[in-house]
């Protein structure tokens, strides 16, 4: 096996097993509260994952990077859809873009749960009808 395929592999498990193991935990939970310690795990992975998306994407993208990254980069993803111009010859494709709002999306949930009060929870959401 290649250099390069046993990179991927290992960056692809790397990225997965953690969110992979996370979900399953989480699903012991569905139909109950989250402990307290499963918000903090969920809103720290979940931090990590997001940095490691900023540090391989977005930080290149906007102040540029190696030769060998742009290289690799464009050998991967270049021939994959991607909207936003081109910066520093890298581009975030679609799928990516989708992932790392995703990602941004579920770490501020993930944020919020942990620094939601028992008080919180117990308010209707904003705009919801109250029963009498």
């Amino acid at each position: 096996m290649a250099a390069s395929a046993r990179r991927l592999i290992r960056d692809t498990l790397i990225n997965t097993l953690p969110m992979a193991i996370l979900l399953g935990i989480s699903l012991r939970y569905a139909d109950r509260p989250f402990p307290r310690w499963l918000k903090w795990i969920t809103a720290i992975l979940y931090g990590v994952f997001f940095a490691g998306e900023l540090q391989a994407w977005w930080i290149p993208y906007v102040f540029g990077t190696t030769p060998d990254r742009t290289a690799r980069y464009r050998a991967m993803f270049g021939k994959t859809h991607a909207f936003l111009p081109e910066r520093n010859g890298i581009v975030p494709n679609t799928m990516h873009v989708v992932l790392h709002s995703a990602t941004l999306a579920a770490l501020l949930v993930a944020l919020r749960l942990v620094t939601m009060t028992a008080a919180d929870a117990r308010q209707p959401a904003h705009g919801a009808r109250m029963e009498r």
